[in-house]
């Protein structure tokens, strides 16, 4: 529309400048001169408003949590001495509910405008901020013009976590574990040797005694300490999953209120998806975080999307790098957990914790879990009930009672998870229905 108004205004201008010669009166060449200028202003007014535009974005902080706010800042600055009647600013960010589109009105010349965003982050993921476009126009609204902006950056929205009061582990043979007798990178408690220096070692691991006693660096050498790795399983496979899609997700008529994370600046509930695939990640998580709390080598192994495998280690890197695993794990694995844990057993050390978490209702699971146990490995369940994702009618079709009972017959420690159970009290033991079937 507004393009037909400047071919208009070029069409009356052409029109009235044919007059003039025909007909030799001033005024028709007045008319014309006067379309002639006021096209020839408006088309530079509305490209000087598009050059003279300087837009800054800032995004405080890159990693968020879900319960947790992503805050971001916009600032839009008029360079040059014209002034800005309108200025639109586009955003076309993938982050939910995450709207920083706005429009500018009477930017005045060398003056800036800016303005801040805060969202909730209600579901995990990477997503991306940007590109933006901007759009401006001249006072008559006769030549539009608009600019992208393809600057881009991603932020990481983790998954939720609740707290874990206490965790009760398969007993070993030895309270303290299993002695492993292999190298370290990372230093640790217990000192097994000394060696010569290597380009790369730290200068904390130099051993000054010997360094000075042979003339030569020399380095301290660490070993595993004595507790067994502890590795986390999601069982990501397509066909365990029931619930809400990604999609539906959001929608807080479709999800159970929990509480939020005591991290959070923010005191306002977040929502978890009645999703067995939500669900099995924010137990992921939470179990992540709480073993990692107690200087314990997690690591983590999942068959999403593509396969996931993170080498145990300990510290706050290796609880971020799990928690932005499991941001973007997908429920899309073409294998069940039975034989993915049964291929994939030779990566795990014997003495090895596994903490398999899971939706499945298929009992070759407690055979694959007695198998695993037979090898020498600790294994661990936490089944999640896909009977309460579903309508009441499908509830008795799929229900993981049969797999929990043939679990405990098999004597393979066994959280049994609920829709809608307090995961805290659920993962913690302090209530006796978060053990036994309800």
């Amino acid at each position: 529309m507004r393009q037909r108004r400047s071919l208009v205004f070029f069409l009356l201008a052409l029109l009235t400048l044919v007059m003039g010669f025909s007909s030799g009166r001033d005024l028709w060449f007045t008319i014309a001169y006067l379309l002639g200028l006021l096209l020839i202003v408006s088309f530079f007014w509305s490209l000087i408003n598009l050059r003279s535009t300087k837009i800054s974005r800032v995004t405080r902080n890159r990693r968020t949590q879900v319960g947790q706010p992503m805050e971001e800042r916009i600032l839009v600055v008029n360079t040059s001495i014209v002034p800005k009647l309108w200025l639109e600013v586009r955003d076309n960010s993938t982050f939910p509910d995450h709207n920083m589109s706005r429009v500018v009105t009477n930017l005045p010349p060398r003056k800036r405008y800016g303005w801040r965003n805060r969202t909730m982050s209600r579901l995990r993921g990477r997503y991306r901020l940007g590109p933006m476009l901007i759009r401006t126009s001249d006072p008559f609204g006769l030549f539009p013009m608009e600019r992208k902006i393809d600057a881009t950056t991603n932020v990481v929205v983790f998954p939720q976590t609740v707290e874990v009061w206490a965790f009760a582990l398969p007993s070993g043979v030895l309270s303290g574990g299993d002695a492993l007798r292999r190298r370290a990178f990372q230093v640790t408690t217990n000192a097994a040797g000394v060696r010569d220096y290597a380009p790369g070692d730290s200068f904390s691991r130099i051993h000054w005694r010997s360094t000075a006693r042979r003339n030569r660096m020399i380095v301290k050498e660490f070993e595993l300490d004595p507790q067994t790795d502890i590795w986390i399983v999601p069982d990501m496979s397509a066909a365990a999953q029931v619930g809400v899609t990604r999609a539906e997700a959001i929608v807080e008529e479709q999800s159970v209120i929990m509480p939020a994370n005591e991290q959070s600046s923010s005191s306002a509930l977040v929502t978890l998806p009645l999703s067995t695939e939500e669900y099995i990640v924010t137990i992921a998580a939470s179990l992540a975080r709480h073993f990692l709390r107690l200087d314990r080598a997690v690591g983590m192994m999942a068959n999403g999307q593509t396969g996931e495998f993170v080498q145990p280690d300990r510290g706050e890197r290796q609880t971020n790098k799990l928690l932005e695993t499991l941001a973007v794990l997908r429920a899309k694995g073409t294998m069940d957990i039975a034989n993915t844990m049964l291929t994939q057993s030779n990566r795990f050390q014997r003495g090895t914790t596994i903490i398999v978490i899971t939706s499945t209702t298929d009992v070759a699971w407690a055979a694959s879990a007695r198998e695993l146990m037979r090898r020498g490995l600790r294994v661990m369940t936490i089944l999640v009930n896909p009977a309460g994702f579903l309508d009441e009618e499908d509830e008795a079709v799929l229900s993981a009672d049969g797999l929990h009972s043939l679990l405990q017959l098999n004597a393979v420690p066994t959280i049994y998870v609920n829709a809608g159970d307090n995961l805290t009290e659920a993962l913690s033991g302090t209530r006796r229905a978060a053990f036994h079937k309800r």
